[in-house]
Parts: C-alpha cells; sequence; structure tokens
C-alpha cells in the first residue's frame, strides 16, 4: 500500500470518528442536552448502545440499519454524516497537503458546516454554541491562514452579516413576516469569518442558486408551497465547502470563460 492510500486511509477513519460524534451534536445540542454524558442510547427504547454498536458507518451496516434491542430503524443520517465528515478531512488533507494549520482549520470548518447543515435540515435552527464560536475562532486564526487575511475575513463576517439581515428585513417590508433567519445571519458571519468576503460571495451565490433549485424541484412534485421554508443553512454549508475546496478554480474558469 502507497503512503499517499494509507494517509488518506488514516485520515478518513479519523473524519469517521468525527463524523460519529457529529452525529451525537446534531441529536442532542437542539435539545439542550450534553454532548458528552450519558452514553448513548436508542432514542425509541432507550436502551444504550452497546460500543460494538456504535462503530461509524460499519455498525449500521452490520445491524442492517436497526436497533439491536428494539428493531426500530435507525436514520440514514448517521452513516451520510460519518461519510461526509471521513470524504471532507481526506479532500482537506489532499487540497492543503504540506500546509498543517490549514488542514486542521479546514477540517474544523467541514465538522461546523455539516453539523449546522444537518441541524438546521431537522430543527430549522443554527445553534448559536456553534455559530458564535466558530466567528470568534475564524477571525483569531485568519493571520495565520494563507487563503484570506484578517481584514477580508472582518469585511466578509460583517458584509455578508448585513446583506441576510438586509434580506430579511426588506422581505419583512414586503410581506409581513421576517423573511431570513438570524441563525443564517450569524453562520454567513462565521464564513466570512473562516473564508473572507470573497467566500461569502460565492458562497451565498452558490446557496442561493442550490437552494432555488430544490425549492423548485420540491414545488413541481407538490411537497413544498409558499408557507413552508427551507433549511437555508444547508445551502449555506454547500456553498461553503464547495468555495473551501473549489471556489478558486471555479471562478478562475468563470473568469477565463468571460475573457
Amino acid at each position: 500500500m502507497s503512503p499517499r492510500i494509507l494517509l488518506d486511509a488514516t485520515f478518513f477513519a479519523f473524519g469517521l470518528v468525527i463524523g460519529s460524534y457529529l452525529n451525537v451534536v446534531v441529536h442532542r445540542l437542539p435539545r439542550g442536552v450534553s454532548t458528552v454524558l450519558p452514553r448513548s442510547r436508542c432514542p425509541r427504547c432507550r436502551a444504550p448502545i452497546r460500543p460494538w454498536d456504535n462503530l461509524p458507518v460499519l455498525s449500521f451496516l452490520l445491524l442492517r440499519g436497526r436497533c439491536r434491542h428494539c428493531g426500530g430503524g435507525i436514520p440514514w443520517r448517521y452513516p451520510l454524516v460519518e461519510l461526509s465528515t471521513g470524504v471532507c478531512f481526506v479532500a482537506s488533507a489532499r487540497h492543503f497537503a504540506g500546509q498543517w494549520l490549514e488542514f486542521v482549520v479546514a477540517c474544523g470548518f467541514c465538522a461546523a458546516m455539516i453539523a449546522l447543515a444537518m441541524i438546521d435540515l431537522e430543527n430549522f435552527i443554527l445553534p448559536d454554541a456553534i455559530t458564535l464560536p466558530g466567528i470568534v475562532i475564524g477571525l483569531a486564526v485568519q493571520p495565520f491562514l494563507s487563503w484570506s487575511t484578517l481584514v477580508e475575513a472582518l469585511i466578509g463576517a460583517v458584509g455578508g452579516s448585513l446583506a441576510l439581515y438586509a434580506v430579511g428585513w426588506t422581505w419583512e417590508l414586503v410581506r409581513g413576516v421576517w423573511g431570513m433567519g438570524l441563525g443564517d445571519v450569524k453562520m454567513i458571519a462565521m464564513i466570512g469569518a473562516f473564508l473572507g468576503w470573497q467566500g461569502v460571495v460565492f458562497t451565498l451565490f452558490a446557496g442561493s442558486m442550490s437552494g432555488a433549485a430544490v425549492g423548485l424541484g420540491l414545488m413541481a412534485a407538490g411537497r413544498l408551497n409558499q408557507e413552508k421554508k427551507l433549511p437555508f443553512g444547508v445551502f449555506l454549508a454547500f456553498g461553503a465547502l464547495t468555495y473551501l475546496f473549489f471556489g478558486r478554480s471555479i471562478i478562475l474558469a468563470y473568469l477565463r470563460l468571460v475573457g
């Protein structure tokens, strides 16, 4: 086995473990429960989950997506989060090869985006416990990173949050209801703190386009109407992670296309 494959396998396995913890965060944080104690339990029968039934992805496959005790279904979110985190950690290792600080920061940022996206998808909230420390950490590490500067991060954090706040305020003027959650405002500020104003512009564009595409598809299928809302944090996370790994290449390709 080549050293590159061995290293990828190591980062992937570590990502699976972190993804397993992120599943705990996604389930417990919105409920105000500690993410450390007590031990994991089946949400249906409350039976403690044994360590060998809590192996990332593998246990889900061996148990065929069912609780060993009550036979209740295990949501597909669990292996999906674990696999996504593993893939993001490998992508971070390859994209920032030789840049250890950038690699560590990218892994932490990916983990936060995955957790926020899943929490928003299930609960339509974006917890301050992730976004507010994320803003502080993003700005604190910015002077040591190569992909942006502290000034660009400050512009991104402030400008991005003001832009989304303005959208919500304008929608309230037009429709009489607030059109943007404050959690989204804090999340885009966090993204700006990590990725700078360029990352914010890309994230808002990619998030809006992907959200519009999904929304139109759901409306065409009769599964969405004007009374329901989409978890915009999911699309912000998608845009931010796309920029982290592919944004500069996409922007350069676009600039070449338009001359």
